[in-house]
């Protein structure tokens, strides 16, 4: 395991979930900035959909029918406030395309 990844996951309402880290620290998550990402994102416009996520030990991450997940660096960084990765800033500063 890593530093960064989720090892608990409590739904709170919405599209809120608290998450557990592997390095002792917790927090809250709003997932809906996900919402206007569209792509694989769209399926959550279904609340119920959202709802039905799990913790997959193996990528240390939140899981969603459909392939879905996002990485638990960033989902660190927003629930703890704390840094991202600086190999994740560097990576964060090149264009995106869309």
């Amino acid at each position: 395991m890593s530093y960064y990844d989720v090892v608990g996951a409590e739904y709170l309402g919405d599209y809120r979930i608290r998450l557990a880290f592997e390095d002792g620290k917790s927090g809250v998550v709003d997932f809906r900035r996900y919402l206007d990402i569209g792509g694989v994102f769209e399926a959550w416009k279904d609340l119920e959909a959202f709802r039905r996520f799990r913790v997959d030990r193996e990528l240390g991450t939140v899981v969603w029918d459909g392939e879905i997940d996002v990485a638990p660096e960033t989902l660190h960084h927003l629930a703890t406030g704390e840094p991202l990765p600086a190999w994740m800033e560097a990576d964060a500063e090149s264009p995106k395309t869309a």
